[in-house]
């Protein structure tokens, strides 16, 4: 289906299947609480692990994140690209996306059809979309049947890289998970 097709159905409250540069993503509308449930319910995920938030620049996310100058710098940086920023939200995101927690993974896709997807959609979640605890989505084939089924849309980019993104925080200067492009975050967050 269509990146229009996808945009309306997050608009309407459902979730949708997008492919990235590095795995295949589940969003729905990151700024509301029960969409937000609805891809946890999909994912089969503790409502304890954080989601992150999809935009469509570093801009779009100031809107929803209160980022220190180090780590705006860091976003201007490396996104759009493979990394998940870790930053402070702002009120206006659900406490259901993070989990009741302060902060909030920021993620830019480096990959046309997902941004635009963003750009015409709302803020999305931004997670891989397979169960939990089962591998991530390299190719719309893999996708387990309770998520083909649960979301209203289906956006086929062809065969993902497969590398995670790097998930960061610049301001603590800490790697949680490496991914792509994680040595060169690291000589990054060493020199400033």
């Amino acid at each position: 289906m269509s990146v229009d097709d996808a945009a309306t159905a997050v608009r309407e409250g459902h979730a949708v299947v997008y492919p990235t540069e590095t795995v295949y993503g589940l969003g729905a509308d990151a700024t509301d609480p029960d969409a937000v449930e609805r891809v946890f319910e999909l994912k089969g995920r503790s409502r304890g692990k954080p989601l992150s938030l999809g935009v469509p620049s570093v801009d779009a996310a100031l809107e929803y994140t209160r980022p220190t100058e180090r780590e705006e710098r860091f976003m201007r940086r490396f996104l759009p690209g493979p990394v998940t920023v870790v930053v402070d939200r702002r009120p206006s995101l659900p406490d259901a996306l993070t989990a009741g927690r302060d902060r909030v993974g920021v993620r830019v896709p480096d990959h046309e059809t997902a941004l635009e997807l963003l750009e015409r959609a709302p803020p999305l979640t931004a997670t891989s979309a397979n169960r939990s605890g089962a591998p991530s989505v390299t190719r719309v084939a893999d996708l387990d049947d309770r998520i083909r089924e649960g979301v209203a849309v289906v956006v086929d980019g062809g065969e993902a890289p497969g590398t995670e993104s790097t998930v960061v925080d610049p301001g603590e200067g800490t790697i949680h998970r490496r991914g792509a492009m994680s040595d060169e975050i690291e000589a990054w967050l060493q020199a400033q």
